[in-house]
Parts: structure tokens; sequence; C-alpha cells
């Protein structure tokens, strides 16, 4: 943990009181000019801090900066089966491309790569993922489950959508609902994305790994969403809240790595009802997308594989365990 951190976390546990240079010196093992420098490294995240001659510093107004310190003060005290192993940047290409490398390499599993910033963020079917600087929380987790299939695997994805759904709510007062098979929706609107990637060992046909990666928009960014996707992007938070970003991570490494346990403890279910329970698809006239084709047809359920079941114009149903659907206005 940086120095930089270190001092956050002082500024943070003080609260309205004053930390002398002195103090945080003392209690950081570190040099007055470190802490000034810390002081600097923080104004020039975007953290406001006051200093006052004679009484030392202060935060001045709610702080709301995604660090990897902070992440680690909110994670639960569970036992995971998969330890979190918890890491940030302020800046990546892209949390999944990076984690993946890094799997390539022989990351263990439990890796988390969080980020404040993509700069080539990823979306499915090889779109872009937008991913401003400092408005979203961008994360990856790295998987290593052992006799696990492809099959299997797509149930990462509705496992971080429930999860995802849950840590919504735990920082904010809304209702968050999935849009088959992995955006989740608050008030109408698209809040998070999720991506799971895979490598396949060819002998086995088994997972050699998978990597879980989530976008959340906490914030509007300024001057608004681009003008591509402004009629269905939308934010968690209408305003700055106090250590929002970190408590959604933290919440959501929490939940995702609970429900992980579930499916490996033969309790997939739990996280199956509520996939069912949140998805608003079912019911609705929709456009299934294959090949390029929108296809129409009515979203009848969601299984107990996490399958959109559909019924096409033509009567015939299908089961589909991956893909994209639109819902027809």
């Amino acid at each position: 943990m940086t120095t930089k951190d270190q001092f956050l976390m002082l500024l943070e546990e003080a609260g309205d009181s004053y930390v002398s240079g002195e103090q945080a010196a003392f209690e950081l093992q570190v040099s007055r000019t470190a802490v000034w420098k810390a002081v600097e490294a923080l104004r020039k995240d975007g953290i406001r801090v006051d200093a006052v001659r004679n009484k030392g510093y202060k935060l001045a107004g709610p702080v709301d900066v995604l660090s990897e310190a902070g992440i680690k003060k909110w994670l639960g005290d569970g036992q995971h089966s998969i330890i979190p192993d918890i890491h940030f940047q302020r800046t990546v290409t892209s949390t999944n491309t990076i984690l993946k490398n890094m799997a390539a390499d022989g990351a263990k599993e439990g890796y988390v790569l969080a980020a404040g910033n993509q700069t080539a963020g990823k979306g499915r079917a090889g779109r872009s993922f937008y991913s401003p600087s400092e408005t979203g929380v961008y994360l990856s987790i790295l998987l290593r489950p052992s006799d696990c299939d492809a099959g299997r695997a797509s149930r990462f994805t509705t496992m971080a959508a429930v999860a995802a759904c849950e840590a919504i709510e735990m920082i904010a007062e809304e209702t968050a609902a999935i849009k088959w098979v992995n955006d989740v929706y608050t008030d109408g609107r698209k809040v998070a994305g999720i991506l799971t990637e895979a490598a396949i060992d060819l002998e086995s046909g088994q997972l050699d790994y998978a990597v879980l990666g989530i976008g959340f928009n906490v914030y509007e960014p300024e001057g608004g969403f681009p003008e591509e996707i402004c009629q269905r992007a939308g934010c968690i938070l209408k305003e700055k809240t106090e250590e929002a970003k970190n408590r959604l991570a933290a919440a959501f490494v929490d939940r995702f790595l609970f429900y992980c346990d579930t499916e490996t403890g033969g309790e997939r279910m739990r996280y199956v009802r509520q996939y069912q329970k949140r998805c608003f698809v079912p019911g609705k006239l929709i456009n299934v997308l294959s090949g390029g084709v929108n296809t129409p047809a009515k979203a009848l359920y969601v299984d107990d594989e996490c399958r959109l079941i559909v019924q096409y114009e033509d009567g015939l149903k299908e089961a589909l365990s991956a893909g994209e659907v639109s819902i027809r206005v």
C-alpha cells in the first residue's frame, strides 16, 4: 500500500478532525516531506484536502475515490473458497485484457484488478465499453475452476449479474434488474455490463481459466454520455456519495464469490432463483440477434440453467444459452 493510500485512510478515519503532519509522519513511519507529497498526490487525483497552519490536514467534502486500500477496507469477512487478491491501477487499457495476459503467465485464482479508467474497455461481440475516468468502477476477477466446461462457465456471467444487482442496492436507493443475459439496469437504463472470457484446454475440453469482467456507471460523466448510448445508458448515483465506489466494488466481489461457493457447494439454485426473479425480459416481444440477423420472437421464461426460452413467430421454441436480445418497442 502506498503512502498516499495510507494517508487517505488516516484522513478518512479522522473524519472532521485535523491530522497534523507530525502525527501522520509518526503513524505512517515516513518523513514530513513524504506526507506533503501524499497530500499533493491526493489533490492531483481530484481529492480536496484542506490544510490549516498549526492544525494539519482534513478531507473537504465527501470523498469517493476508488483505491486498493479502500476496496479492502469494505470487503466482508466471509470465508470464501476463492480468496480475493485486490489490486488497483488508475488507468488501464482493459482490466479483462490485462488479467487474461496475467492468467496465461500463471497468475493465481482470485486476482482482482480494479481500475478507475479504461482506454480500451471491452464489451460483448467485439464492441467497446465506454469507461470514462473517475465516474465508474471497472474490475475483473481471475477464476480457475476445476472440472468446468464452457457450458458451465456461462454461469459465471449470471452469478455476476445477480451479485451486481445486490451490490448496487447496497449503495443506492434503487432496485436493480437484469436484461438477459449480462446487462444490469436501474430505472430503465443500463448501469452495468458484464463480459466473461475464457481459455479452454483443447485436450481435456475443460476451462484453463476464466476472466469475469464488469463495468459500473457510478456517476454520469461530465457532459453526459456519448450520443450513441445516451438513450439507454444511466448511472447508479446522481450525486457524489462518500466511498460509494469502494463499497460497490467490495460488495460485488463479496457477493460474486459467495455465489461461486454456492455453485460448487451444490446450492446453485440460490442465485438462479434471484436471476429469474430479477430478469425483466420474459413476457416481452424481442428480437434475437444471431449471425447479424434479428429474428422476432417472444421471451417466455428463464429456465433453471438461466437460459432464455423464446418462441419464434412460426411457433418454434428455443432455449438460448448465450447471445443477445433486444426488446421491441
